[in-house]
This record gives C-alpha cells, structure tokens and sequence, in this order.
C-alpha cells in the first residue's frame, strides 16, 4: 500500500563526504558497507554539480536523489524512482531551512556538530519510518527546540563533572527507589 510518499533516506555530509547526520528509512543498504558505499557514490556523482543556490534532482543508482549544499555542508534526500521529485525536494527544503533556523544561518560542519542533536531530532520531526510528517521549516525548529527544552540543561552543555554528578545523581535515586 504506496499511498504516501516515502523517503529512503536523508543524509548530511561534510565537504569531503563524511557522515555529520543520517539516516536510513529502509533495508535497501542492509549493512554499514552498503550505506557507506552508498554516501560516497552519491557524493563524488555530486560533487562537480552547483546546487548551492538551488536544490538539484538527478537520478542515481535507480533511486531519485534531491541535493544542496551549503558551506561545507552536503545535504541529500533520497527516494524511490516512482516517487514525485516535487515531494522529496520539499523534504529537503524543509531540513534545510530548519537546519538554517536551528543553527542561527551559521550553517557550516563546525556547528552541526557542536548542534547534531538539534538536527538528529530535525530529522525525527521530518520523517519517521520514511513516512514524511512535516515540512514546514518554522514548525519543525519550534518543535524542536521545544524539544530540546523539555530537559533543564542538555548533556552537550554540561562539562565533564557536572555530567558524571548528573548521572551519579541518577543512579543513586535508582538505587533508593
């Protein structure tokens, strides 16, 4: 039963194709190998494309591939070849204008990093189970940054010490209960 589109993939790569953020929605690369295979095929077919300015559509691999790039940033959808191309360049464009939201427009590898959890939940909000949920970018940031606030502090903001007295913490209310 195909009567929503789906999304194979969504993947987030460094200028020299190296993974920042992916995800896979499906067993069309069952291993780690196939997906890594994957990534750099999709990368070095890509990388003498301008798409910095506009999203671009190829066809690669028998799979419908929508991609742009920022900085040193690679963004890529993935979908299947009976998918519409209008659909998954909509996905993509939501990630990236939530990405662009999240990261204040300082969208570059370096802050992706220090934000891949403000991301990882973008791409949750986005898709689940390949299934596309949102694609407004205002309404995917504010869902995450709800997110991200429901705990007091993340983990990415506290130094060692106050994350092992955290967890020390937590474990001794465990041990108590």
């Amino acid at each position: 039963m195909d009567c929503c589109p789906s999304i194979k993939n969504v993947l987030l790569l460094d200028s020299e194709g190296k993974r920042v953020a992916v995800k896979y929605y499906t067993d069309d690369w069952p291993t780690l190998a196939a997906k890594l295979a994957y990534e750099k095929s999709i990368f070095t077919k890509t990388l003498k494309t301008n798409a910095r300015t506009e999203a671009e559509i190829a066809m690669l691999d028998g799979y419908i591939v929508v991609y742009k790039f920022i900085q040193d940033l690679h963004f890529f959808v993935t979908g299947g070849d009976d998918e519409n191309e209008l659909i998954i360049a909509t996905v993509l464009q939501g990630f990236f204008d939530a990405v662009g939201l999240l990261l204040r427009n300082n969208v570059d590898k370096r802050s992706a990093l220090e934000n891949l959890d403000l991301i990882l939940l973008c791409l949750d909000e986005i898709v689940d189970g390949g299934i596309v949920l949102e694609t407004e970018a205002s309404v995917i940031a504010s869902k995450v940054a709800a997110n991200s606030l429901d705990g007091a502090t993340s983990l990415s903001e506290q130094t060692i010490s106050q994350a092992l007295a955290t967890a020390r913490e937590h474990l001794a209310r465990s041990l108590l209960k």
